[in-house]
């Protein structure tokens, strides 16, 4: 379980494939804290710290993971946003997230907005997943708060803060993002569908 405060980002330093599988191996400030077996968030999904070498460690992201995230996507020197699973007596300062992404969406608009930004993403409705005004939504594993809610895309506004500590800064235009959708509103939207049957 995790909360959706990113605690700093990592740089992938090397992709191994193995017959549908990769491994990512990455650097990042608290590699000496990690311990195998370890739950991680990357860019919201949940993965397995399966080695640990110096400052470096190695996860592993199997078929599925790769088809239904942007983590595919991801090629040696870029940045990845981490988030270690939370603990119990931790303050909830996002939102309950599961580390569990249910689609991309890709970056259609990018505004200035007088010192922060304005973000736009595009997302397949067709599966069902829907966003609020207000509402929240983890995307990369950041927990956001939705504005410009729409049928198939929605706004995020980014202050300086997350923008320099998250990979933010890296989107561009076009980028896939993995996006997290509210997990009570998921519930929700699932116990109506059967309702309305």
């Amino acid at each position: 379980m995790f909360s959706g405060i990113v605690e700093t980002t990592a740089k992938v330093v090397a992709i191994r494939e193995e017959q549908g599988n990769k491994h990512f191996t990455l650097e990042c400030p608290f590699t000496a804290e990690l311990r195998i077996d370890q739950s991680i968030a990357h860019n919201g999904v949940c993965l397995t710290v399966v080695d640990i070498e110096g400052d470096r460690y190695t996860v592993t992201a199997i078929a599925e993971t790769l088809i239904k995230s942007n983590l595919g996507d991801l090629q040696v020197g870029d940045l990845v946003n981490l988030e270690r699973s939370m603990k119990p007596d931790a303050l909830l300062d996002g939102h309950i997230v599961q580390g569990h992404v249910d689609q991309t969406a890709v970056c259609t608009r990018i505004e200035e907005a007088d010192g922060s930004w304005y973000f736009t993403f595009e997302y397949d409705a067709s599966t069902g997943n829907v966003t609020v005004e207000k509402g929240s939504i983890a995307v990369n594993g950041v927990s956001l708060t939705v504005v410009n809610s729409r049928e198939n895309s929605f706004q995020v506004a980014i202050i300086p803060y997350t923008y320099q500590h998250t990979n933010f800064h890296t989107l561009r235009v076009g980028t896939r993002v993995n996006l997290e959708f509210d997990i009570v509103g998921k519930y929700i939207a699932r116990l109506m569908k059967q309702y309305l049957k």
